[in-house]
Protein backbone atom coordinates (compact mmCIF):
# COMPACT_ATOMS: atom_id res chain seq x y z
CA UNK A 1 0.00 0.00 0.00
CA UNK A 2 1.55 3.35 -1.04
CA UNK A 3 2.54 5.81 1.67
CA UNK A 4 0.05 8.70 1.77
CA UNK A 5 1.37 12.14 0.85
CA UNK A 6 2.09 14.50 3.75
CA UNK A 7 -0.85 16.68 4.72
CA UNK A 8 -1.46 20.39 4.28
CA UNK A 9 -1.56 20.61 8.08
CA UNK A 10 2.04 19.41 8.20
CA UNK A 11 3.01 21.95 5.54
CA UNK A 12 1.50 24.77 7.59
CA UNK A 13 3.21 23.70 10.81
CA UNK A 14 6.57 23.12 9.12
CA UNK A 15 6.37 26.50 7.39
CA UNK A 16 5.67 28.24 10.69
CA UNK A 17 8.62 26.46 12.29
CA UNK A 18 10.87 27.65 9.45
CA UNK A 19 9.65 31.17 8.82
CA UNK A 20 8.30 32.52 12.09
CA UNK A 21 11.09 34.43 13.88
CA UNK A 22 11.69 33.21 17.47
CA UNK A 23 10.59 36.58 18.85
CA UNK A 24 7.25 36.23 17.05
CA UNK A 25 6.47 32.60 17.85
CA UNK A 26 3.09 32.40 19.50
CA UNK A 27 1.48 30.34 22.18
CA UNK A 28 -0.63 28.81 19.41
CA UNK A 29 2.49 27.37 17.75
CA UNK A 30 3.73 25.96 21.05
CA UNK A 31 0.30 24.48 21.72
CA UNK A 32 0.27 22.80 18.30
CA UNK A 33 3.68 21.26 18.93
CA UNK A 34 2.50 20.05 22.35
CA UNK A 35 -0.63 18.47 20.86
CA UNK A 36 0.96 16.70 17.90
CA UNK A 37 0.46 12.94 17.82
CA UNK A 38 3.13 10.41 16.88
CA UNK A 39 1.51 9.78 13.50
CA UNK A 40 1.28 13.51 12.83
CA UNK A 41 4.91 13.96 13.84
CA UNK A 42 5.98 11.18 11.46
CA UNK A 43 4.03 12.94 8.71
CA UNK A 44 5.85 16.19 9.56
CA UNK A 45 9.25 14.45 9.42
CA UNK A 46 8.40 12.87 6.05
CA UNK A 47 7.52 16.28 4.65
CA UNK A 48 10.65 17.88 6.13
CA UNK A 49 12.83 15.15 4.60
CA UNK A 50 11.28 15.50 1.17
CA UNK A 51 11.76 19.27 1.32
CA UNK A 52 15.36 19.10 2.62
CA UNK A 53 14.65 21.07 5.80
CA UNK A 54 14.76 18.28 8.39
CA UNK A 55 17.64 19.81 10.39
CA UNK A 56 16.30 23.36 10.34
CA UNK A 57 12.71 22.33 11.03
CA UNK A 58 13.45 19.82 13.77
CA UNK A 59 15.87 22.14 15.58
CA UNK A 60 13.07 24.67 16.08
CA UNK A 61 10.60 21.92 17.02
CA UNK A 62 13.09 20.58 19.58
CA UNK A 63 13.64 24.00 21.12
CA UNK A 64 9.89 24.53 21.53
CA UNK A 65 9.44 21.06 23.05
CA UNK A 66 12.31 21.61 25.48
CA UNK A 67 10.99 25.03 26.53
CA UNK A 68 7.70 23.29 27.35
CA UNK A 69 9.57 20.50 29.23
CA UNK A 70 7.91 18.04 26.84
CA UNK A 71 10.40 15.18 27.05
CA UNK A 72 8.40 12.86 24.79
CA UNK A 73 8.28 15.20 21.79
CA UNK A 74 11.80 16.44 22.45
CA UNK A 75 12.97 12.84 22.16
CA UNK A 76 11.07 12.40 18.89
CA UNK A 77 12.80 15.45 17.43
CA UNK A 78 16.20 14.44 18.82
CA UNK A 79 15.91 11.01 17.19
CA UNK A 80 14.96 12.53 13.83
CA UNK A 81 17.90 14.92 14.03
CA UNK A 82 20.32 12.14 15.00
CA UNK A 83 19.25 10.05 11.99
CA UNK A 84 19.74 12.93 9.58
CA UNK A 85 23.04 14.02 11.11
CA UNK A 86 24.32 10.45 10.69
CA UNK A 87 23.37 10.49 7.00
CA UNK A 88 25.05 13.86 6.45
CA UNK A 89 28.16 12.88 8.39
CA UNK A 90 28.51 9.83 6.14
CA UNK A 91 27.96 11.79 2.91
CA UNK A 92 30.17 14.83 3.49
CA UNK A 93 33.55 13.00 3.53
CA UNK A 94 32.60 11.39 0.21
CA UNK A 95 31.72 14.79 -1.28
CA UNK A 96 35.00 16.30 -0.12
CA UNK A 97 37.02 13.31 -1.34
CA UNK A 98 35.39 13.51 -4.79
CA UNK A 99 36.17 17.23 -5.07
CA UNK A 100 39.77 16.59 -3.99
CA UNK A 101 40.10 13.81 -6.57
CA UNK A 102 38.95 16.13 -9.37
CA UNK A 103 41.47 18.77 -8.33
CA UNK A 104 44.30 16.22 -8.11
CA UNK A 105 43.50 15.15 -11.67
CA UNK A 106 43.51 18.78 -12.85
CA UNK A 107 39.75 18.81 -13.49
CA UNK A 108 37.50 21.66 -12.40
CA UNK A 109 34.54 20.83 -10.17
CA UNK A 110 31.83 22.93 -8.50
CA UNK A 111 29.30 21.68 -5.97
CA UNK A 112 25.85 22.80 -7.15
CA UNK A 113 22.57 22.69 -5.22
CA UNK A 114 23.64 20.22 -2.51
CA UNK A 115 25.29 22.72 -0.16
CA UNK A 116 22.70 25.46 -0.76
CA UNK A 117 20.59 23.88 1.98
CA UNK A 118 23.25 23.70 4.69
CA UNK A 119 22.97 22.63 7.54
CA UNK A 120 20.59 20.36 5.59
CA UNK A 121 21.82 18.33 2.63
CA UNK A 122 20.04 17.26 -0.53
CA UNK A 123 19.01 13.70 -1.32
CA UNK A 124 21.92 13.32 -3.76
CA UNK A 125 25.28 15.02 -4.30
CA UNK A 126 25.29 17.39 -7.28
CA UNK A 127 28.42 18.52 -9.08
CA UNK A 128 29.27 20.43 -12.26
CA UNK A 129 32.44 20.11 -14.34
CA UNK A 130 33.69 21.23 -17.73
CA UNK A 131 35.62 17.96 -18.04
CA UNK A 132 34.54 15.37 -20.61
CA UNK A 133 32.57 12.29 -19.66
CA UNK A 134 35.37 9.83 -20.39
CA UNK A 135 37.75 11.54 -17.95
CA UNK A 136 35.08 11.81 -15.26
CA UNK A 137 33.95 8.19 -15.62
CA UNK A 138 37.56 6.98 -15.43
CA UNK A 139 38.22 9.06 -12.30
CA UNK A 140 35.04 7.92 -10.54
CA UNK A 141 35.71 4.27 -11.36
CA UNK A 142 39.39 4.29 -10.42
CA UNK A 143 39.18 6.36 -7.25
CA UNK A 144 35.77 5.34 -5.87
CA UNK A 145 34.84 2.06 -7.62
CA UNK A 146 31.76 3.91 -8.85
CA UNK A 147 29.23 2.41 -11.23
CA UNK A 148 27.34 4.53 -13.77
CA UNK A 149 23.61 4.35 -13.09
CA UNK A 150 21.08 3.86 -15.90
CA UNK A 151 20.53 7.13 -17.78
CA UNK A 152 17.16 8.49 -18.85
CA UNK A 153 16.46 10.38 -22.06
CA UNK A 154 16.48 13.57 -20.04
CA UNK A 155 19.85 12.70 -18.48
CA UNK A 156 21.39 12.21 -21.91
CA UNK A 157 20.06 15.51 -23.24
CA UNK A 158 21.20 17.34 -20.11
CA UNK A 159 24.65 15.69 -20.23
CA UNK A 160 24.16 14.41 -16.71
CA UNK A 161 25.56 11.20 -15.25
CA UNK A 162 24.65 9.52 -11.95
CA UNK A 163 27.27 7.44 -10.16
CA UNK A 164 26.68 4.86 -7.43
CA UNK A 165 29.54 4.56 -4.92
CA UNK A 166 29.92 1.70 -2.41
CA UNK A 167 29.14 2.92 1.10
CA UNK A 168 27.30 6.03 -0.10
CA UNK A 169 23.49 5.70 -0.24
CA UNK A 170 23.16 9.00 -2.13
CA UNK A 171 23.76 9.12 -5.87
CA UNK A 172 26.50 11.42 -7.14
CA UNK A 173 24.97 13.46 -9.98
CA UNK A 174 27.54 15.12 -12.22
CA UNK A 175 26.55 17.65 -14.89
CA UNK A 176 29.15 17.98 -17.63
CA UNK A 177 29.59 21.03 -19.87
CA UNK A 178 25.88 21.87 -19.99
CA UNK A 179 23.03 22.81 -17.66
CA UNK A 180 19.25 22.87 -18.03
CA UNK A 181 16.75 20.06 -18.50
CA UNK A 182 17.78 19.53 -22.13
CA UNK A 183 21.36 20.78 -21.81
CA UNK A 184 20.33 24.02 -23.48
CA UNK A 185 22.21 26.27 -21.07
CA UNK A 186 25.78 26.74 -22.24
CA UNK A 187 25.97 30.41 -21.19
CA UNK A 188 25.56 29.69 -17.47
CA UNK A 189 27.66 26.53 -17.69
CA UNK A 190 30.58 28.16 -19.49
CA UNK A 191 31.20 30.70 -16.76
CA UNK A 192 30.28 28.62 -13.73
CA UNK A 193 33.76 27.43 -12.75
CA UNK A 194 35.40 30.82 -13.31
CA UNK A 195 32.84 32.62 -11.17
CA UNK A 196 32.73 30.00 -8.39
CA UNK A 197 33.55 30.97 -4.82
CA UNK A 198 35.02 28.99 -1.94
CA UNK A 199 32.92 28.31 1.16
CA UNK A 200 33.81 26.55 4.37
CA UNK A 201 31.47 23.86 5.68
CA UNK A 202 32.66 22.61 9.03
CA UNK A 203 36.38 22.03 8.64
CA UNK A 204 36.21 21.47 4.88
CA UNK A 205 36.15 23.89 1.95
CA UNK A 206 34.24 23.54 -1.31
CA UNK A 207 33.85 25.50 -4.53
CA UNK A 208 30.23 26.53 -5.03
CA UNK A 209 28.53 28.76 -7.64
CA UNK A 210 28.49 32.54 -7.40
CA UNK A 211 25.23 33.77 -5.88
CA UNK A 212 23.78 34.82 -9.26
CA UNK A 213 24.63 31.43 -10.78
CA UNK A 214 23.16 29.65 -7.76
CA UNK A 215 19.84 31.48 -8.19
CA UNK A 216 19.77 30.78 -11.93
CA UNK A 217 20.40 27.08 -11.35
CA UNK A 218 17.58 27.02 -8.78
CA UNK A 219 15.31 28.79 -11.26
CA UNK A 220 16.12 26.33 -14.04
CA UNK A 221 15.31 23.46 -11.71
CA UNK A 222 12.08 24.87 -10.31
CA UNK A 223 10.55 27.05 -13.03
CA UNK A 224 11.73 25.24 -16.18
CA UNK A 225 12.11 21.60 -15.16
CA UNK A 226 10.28 20.23 -12.12
CA UNK A 227 7.59 22.94 -11.81
CA UNK A 228 7.56 22.68 -8.05
CA UNK A 229 9.34 24.27 -5.10
CA UNK A 230 10.76 22.54 -2.07
CA UNK A 231 10.59 24.48 1.18
CA UNK A 232 14.40 24.53 1.16
CA UNK A 233 14.26 26.68 -1.99
CA UNK A 234 12.16 29.23 -0.14
CA UNK A 235 14.39 29.23 2.95
CA UNK A 236 17.68 29.26 1.02
CA UNK A 237 16.74 32.04 -1.41
CA UNK A 238 15.05 34.17 1.26
CA UNK A 239 18.26 33.98 3.29
CA UNK A 240 20.27 35.31 0.33
CA UNK A 241 17.89 38.26 -0.05
CA UNK A 242 17.89 39.05 3.66
CA UNK A 243 21.70 38.82 3.85
CA UNK A 244 21.92 41.30 0.95
CA UNK A 245 24.12 38.78 -0.84
CA UNK A 246 22.54 39.29 -4.28
CA UNK A 247 24.00 41.65 -6.89
CA UNK A 248 20.75 42.23 -8.77
CA UNK A 249 22.36 43.95 -11.75
CA UNK A 250 24.75 41.02 -12.21
CA UNK A 251 21.84 38.61 -11.77
CA UNK A 252 19.72 40.42 -14.35
CA UNK A 253 22.56 40.64 -16.88
CA UNK A 254 23.52 36.97 -16.49
CA UNK A 255 19.91 35.76 -16.55
CA UNK A 256 19.13 37.81 -19.65
CA UNK A 257 22.11 36.27 -21.44
CA UNK A 258 20.70 32.86 -20.48
CA UNK A 259 17.19 33.88 -21.58
CA UNK A 260 15.63 33.25 -18.15
CA UNK A 261 15.45 36.70 -16.48
CA UNK A 262 11.65 36.63 -16.30
CA UNK A 263 11.84 33.16 -14.77
CA UNK A 264 14.38 34.29 -12.16
CA UNK A 265 12.26 37.31 -11.25
CA UNK A 266 9.16 35.13 -10.98
CA UNK A 267 11.05 32.63 -8.82
CA UNK A 268 12.05 35.41 -6.38
CA UNK A 269 8.51 36.82 -6.36
CA UNK A 270 7.14 33.40 -5.37
CA UNK A 271 9.74 33.12 -2.59
CA UNK A 272 8.80 36.58 -1.29
CA UNK A 273 5.07 35.87 -1.36
CA UNK A 274 5.47 32.59 0.50
CA UNK A 275 7.55 34.25 3.22
CA UNK A 276 4.86 36.94 3.50
CA UNK A 277 2.25 34.31 4.35
CA UNK A 278 4.09 33.46 7.55
CA UNK A 279 5.81 36.72 8.48
CA UNK A 280 3.27 39.27 7.35
CA UNK A 281 5.77 41.05 5.09
CA UNK A 282 7.55 39.85 2.00
CA UNK A 283 11.18 40.25 1.00
CA UNK A 284 12.76 43.57 0.05
CA UNK A 285 13.07 42.94 -3.68
CA UNK A 286 14.14 45.73 -6.04
CA UNK A 287 11.80 47.08 -8.68
CA UNK A 288 13.77 45.45 -11.50
CA UNK A 289 12.69 42.10 -10.05
CA UNK A 290 9.07 42.87 -9.20
CA UNK A 291 8.33 44.42 -12.60
CA UNK A 292 9.89 41.51 -14.51
CA UNK A 293 8.04 38.78 -12.56
CA UNK A 294 5.26 37.15 -14.59
CA UNK A 295 3.31 35.95 -11.53
CA UNK A 296 3.78 35.32 -7.83
CA UNK A 297 2.81 33.07 -4.97
CA UNK A 298 -0.91 33.38 -5.67
CA UNK A 299 -0.50 30.82 -8.45
CA UNK A 300 1.35 28.24 -6.34
CA UNK A 301 -0.52 25.35 -4.68
CA UNK A 302 0.42 22.43 -2.42
CA UNK A 303 0.10 18.90 -3.80
CA UNK A 304 2.01 15.64 -3.39
CA UNK A 305 4.41 17.04 -0.77
CA UNK A 306 5.59 20.08 -2.75
CA UNK A 307 4.56 23.62 -3.71
CA UNK A 308 3.44 23.26 -7.31
CA UNK A 309 3.86 25.84 -10.09
CA UNK A 310 1.13 25.63 -12.77
CA UNK A 311 2.50 24.48 -16.10
CA UNK A 312 -0.34 25.93 -18.17
CA UNK A 313 -0.26 28.74 -18.99
CA UNK A 314 2.24 30.23 -16.52
CA UNK A 315 5.35 28.04 -16.92
CA UNK A 316 4.59 27.43 -20.60
CA UNK A 317 4.88 31.17 -21.25
CA UNK A 318 8.25 31.30 -19.51
CA UNK A 319 9.42 28.37 -21.63
CA UNK A 320 8.19 30.11 -24.77
CA UNK A 321 10.04 33.28 -23.84
CA UNK A 322 13.26 31.34 -23.24
CA UNK A 323 13.00 29.52 -26.57
CA UNK A 324 12.15 32.72 -28.45
CA UNK A 325 15.15 34.51 -26.96
CA UNK A 326 17.50 31.73 -27.99
CA UNK A 327 16.15 31.73 -31.53
CA UNK A 328 16.53 35.50 -31.81
CA UNK A 329 20.17 35.23 -30.73
CA UNK A 330 20.82 32.52 -33.31
CA UNK A 331 21.57 29.81 -30.72
CA UNK A 332 20.24 27.09 -32.98
CA UNK A 333 21.74 24.05 -31.25
CA UNK A 334 20.48 25.13 -27.83
CA UNK A 335 17.10 26.04 -29.35
CA UNK A 336 16.83 22.59 -30.92
CA UNK A 337 17.58 20.95 -27.58
CA UNK A 338 15.08 23.14 -25.74
CA UNK A 339 12.37 22.45 -28.35
CA UNK A 340 12.47 18.79 -27.29
CA UNK A 341 11.29 19.64 -23.75
CA UNK A 342 7.49 19.46 -24.42
CA UNK A 343 7.91 16.07 -26.11
CA UNK A 344 10.01 14.81 -23.22
CA UNK A 345 7.46 16.08 -20.69
CA UNK A 346 4.61 14.46 -22.63
CA UNK A 347 6.41 11.12 -22.79
CA UNK A 348 7.10 11.33 -19.04
CA UNK A 349 3.44 12.10 -18.31
CA UNK A 350 2.25 9.18 -20.45
CA UNK A 351 4.75 6.85 -18.82
CA UNK A 352 3.62 7.99 -15.37
CA UNK A 353 -0.02 7.22 -16.20
CA UNK A 354 0.69 3.83 -17.75
CA UNK A 355 3.37 2.46 -15.42
CA UNK A 356 3.15 4.77 -12.41
CA UNK A 357 6.72 5.98 -13.06
CA UNK A 358 8.52 8.33 -15.44
CA UNK A 359 11.80 6.45 -14.87
CA UNK A 360 13.89 6.21 -18.01
CA UNK A 361 12.36 9.35 -19.51
CA UNK A 362 12.60 12.35 -17.21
Amino acid sequence: MPTPSPSHKSLDLLSRLLFTPPSSQTDALAAEVAAISRDEFDDLVTLANLNHVIIRGMEVFLEIARDAHDEVRAEWASAALATEHARINNAMPFLHAICDAFQEEGLDVTVIKSLDHWPDLGSDLDLYTNANSEAVAALMSKRFQAQIAARSWGDRLARKWNFDIPGLPEAVEIHMQRLGQTGEQVAIAAGLAGRARVVQVGEQTFRVPAVSDRLMISTLQRMYRHFYFRLCDIVDSASLVEARAIDYEDLRFSAKVAGIWEGVATYLAIVSDYVKQYRGTGLDLPEIVTTAARFGGEQVFFARAFLRVPIMPQSAKLYGSQLSGMLQKGELQSSARLSLLPWLATAAAVGQKITGSDKGIW
